[in-house]
């Protein structure tokens, strides 16, 4: 079960990195935005938090 658990988290880290990354880069190609920018930078973080707290474990 707890395998399951750290694989769950490692994916939803990985793919909060990503949508942030992406979220960023549409928002840099559609001309800007604040918004766009501080959901992308959140995201990233989000992610990098969940994956650095599951290495920590």
């Amino acid at each position: 079960m707890i395998r399951l658990y750290r694989r769950s988290v490692l994916v939803f880290g990985l793919l909060a990195v990503v949508l942030g990354f992406s979220m960023l880069v549409r928002t840099a190609y559609e001309g800007g935005g604040t918004i766009g920018y501080t959901l992308g930078a959140l995201f990233v973080v989000l992610g990098t938090a969940r994956l650095y707290l599951l290495r920590k474990t």
